[in-house]
């Protein structure tokens, strides 16, 4: 087995934490990507980025984009978080979204994270109520799973964080 580096960009503290618990049980080591630079890959011959979902987008994915060249030959995956429940739908359109191109061959690993809106920016927090209205006047038997999702936590602290969703990126990585 080689060496291993974990780059991660948490917002509200549920992708580091799954980082965390990824780098202890792996033994990798761990950094956040604003700390992360491309002249650190060349010891390494894995790399997992974990980033949280944010608007469809997955934080920290312009590091993969940034430094793709120095990725090649490398094991590379992407475990991103978000507050839905699994769909495998919805991480077929997370993938397609952030791992096009010269990235669609990396695989997208899927962990279940917070929801807590006090913690939430001002931003986060409006455009999540902005949602919420939206999808109250949709007719709940039509709801994704996502949108269940939304519109059960309004209000709640929910983490639904757990180490179980590190399994399959486990088996890949190691």
């Amino acid at each position: 087995m080689g060496k291993g580096l974990i780059v991660y960009q948490s917002k509200y503290g549920a992708t580091k934490k799954y980082a965390m618990w990824l780098a202890e049980t792996a033994g990798f080591d761990v950094t956040e990507t604003a700390k992360a630079e491309n002249r650190m890959l060349e010891q390494y011959d894995r790399l997992v980025l974990c980033g949280g979902i944010y608007a469809s987008g997955i934080a920290g994915i312009s590091f993969l984009r940034k430094n793709k060249k120095d990725l090649e030959g490398k094991k590379v995956a992407v475990f991103c978080v978000g507050a839905s429940p699994y769909d495998e739908k919805a991480i077929k359109e997370v993938k397609q979204h952030n791992l096009k191109e010269d990235l669609k061959e990396i695989p997208l690993f899927y962990g279940r994270g917070t929801w807590n809106e006090s913690a939430m920016s001002f931003k986060d927090r409006t455009l999540c109520r902005i949602l919420q209205k939206a999808v109250a006047k949709k007719d709940p038997s039509t709801y994704e799973p996502w949108m269940t999702a939304l519109m059960c936590a309004v209000g709640q602290e929910c983490d639904w964080t757990d180490r179980k969703y590190l399994e399959p990126l486990l088996q890949y990585i190691m």
